[in-house]
């Protein structure tokens, strides 16, 4: 069934923290109006999320089947792959730069383009590998300003961990968390090879171990945009 389309706007504006200008790929329903108001879901891998994740095609679906909430969605495309680590790795030279970036940058822009909520709760950040870790990072340091995040097999190292331990204000946020069972040996852009299965793991006991609404599971397959992809139904359902 072919359902009513909603439109990507591209936007540019210029960062501060970043010392660069940023693109975004705007997804606004096809119902969109001023007059409504709008929870927002803002994708690290952003052109990822649209091209190989087919969010924007799985948005048309549940609003026009009122089976989500009136959403907008945003998605940050990186430049490069060097880019993208600089600002995802938890050790990036640029990580707390785009982080900083995300919650007092970013947000004021949209609030003031968009009819959004104003609320922590209403906004979610998602991201898959790297991209999941920043968007987990952000929201520990920022529950206030960001109440949702959905992680699709984050890289997790010991000062995520240590994050996830340390994280005080726990009941600010839900967290949708999966990770395949196949993802023991990923190739690294570095070249090395890492195993991602056995800290997601860790990262589950500690959340495991909070009081907050948290959902993991560890689907069947490895580090690919095949199991992200079918994911996202679930995903979206579930937090929207």
């Amino acid at each position: 069934m072919a359902f009513p389309k909603g439109t990507i706007k591209e936007l540019t504006f210029h960062s501060i923290e970043l010392g660069e200008d940023i693109q975004l790929l705007v997804y606004l329903p096809a119902k969109f109006s001023p007059l409504y108001k709008y929870s927002l879901l803002i994708a690290q891998d952003g052109r990822d999320y649209f091209q190989l994740g087919r969010i924007g095609r799985l948005a048309d679906e549940f609003l026009f089947e009122r089976e989500i909430e009136n959403l907008i969605i945003v998605g940050i495309p990186y430049k490069n792959v060097e880019d993208r680590r600089r600002k995802y790795h938890p050790k990036g030279a640029q990580n707390q730069p785009y982080i900083r970036f995300l919650a007092h940058e970013l947000i004021p822009f949209l609030d003031n383009e968009f009819p959004t909520y104003h609320m922590g709760s209403t906004r979610a950040l998602i991201g898959d590998s790297l991209g999941a870790t920043v968007s987990l990072m952000t929201a520990i340091q920022y529950p206030h300003t960001f109440g949702k995040v959905l992680l699709q097999s984050p890289y997790v190292d010991d000062q995520v961990l240590e994050l996830a331990r340390d994280f005080s204000e726990p009941e600010l946020v839900e967290i949708y968390h999966v990770i395949g069972n196949q993802e023991t040996e990923v190739p690294m852009t570095d070249g090395k090879v890492s195993d991602f299965l056995s800290p997601n793991r860790d990262l589950s006991k500690i959340f495991s171990e909070k009081p907050f609404t948290y959902f993991y599971e560890e689907f069947v397959g490895n580090h690919t945009w095949t199991y992200w992809q079918p994911d996202l139904r679930r995903a979206l359902k579930m937090l929207f």
